[in-house]
């Protein structure tokens, strides 16, 4: 496929995906799941942090730079997503190499000493992240654009507008 197929193809998939119902599920759920971490480290954490031996109480702070820095990815690329959506970005620009999901190292496990919300959060938001990345990737970086379609119905549709579209203007030249 050629570059500019190919880019075609990817805008059209950025497309497709802002207007799913798929994103609209993940918008939700990141979204909330920012808001509830939020709560949680200036409540429930901030409490639960001061109780915790020295050394666990250095482990919080990391683990809870870790979430945040996780979280501010996840807004960031939803947000791209829901620019499209919304008409306030071009798909086009979405596209570009710096609205990409980084490769975060997460470190190991986290030892249990770490208090449960911290842990509930940790977790979904690992998981939350790893979809994203995987849709990220999906859209962006795997294979070739036509094999990856969020809406196959709508690329179908596309290549048949596009084909009676040729049709017409052959036909015209005749």
């Amino acid at each position: 496929m050629s570059d500019s197929n190919s880019s075609n193809a990817r805008v059209s998939i950025v497309r497709d995906f802002a207007s799913s119902d798929l994103f609209d599920r993940t918008f939700k759920e990141g979204m909330a799941l920012v808001e509830e971490t939020a709560a949680y480290l200036d409540g429930d954490g901030r409490r639960d942090s001061r109780l915790l031996p020295r050394e666990d109480a250095l482990l919080y702070a990391g683990e809870s730079m870790r979430l945040t820095t996780r979280l501010m990815q996840i807004a960031s690329w939803l947000l791209v997503q829901r620019a499209v959506r919304e008409g306030d970005m071009p798909a086009q620009d979405a596209c570009d190499e710096k609205y990409r999901i980084a490769a975060l190292n997460d470190g190991t496990e986290k030892p249990q000493t770490l208090p449960g919300g911290l842990l509930n959060l940790l977790d979904r938001s690992n998981r939350l992240y790893e979809r994203i990345s995987h849709m990220d990737k999906r859209m962006f970086i795997d294979g070739e654009a036509e094999e990856i379609t969020v809406n196959p119905v709508m690329s179908q549709m596309a290549m048949l507008q596009n084909a009676f579209a040729l049709e017409g203007l052959n036909g015209q030249e005749a």
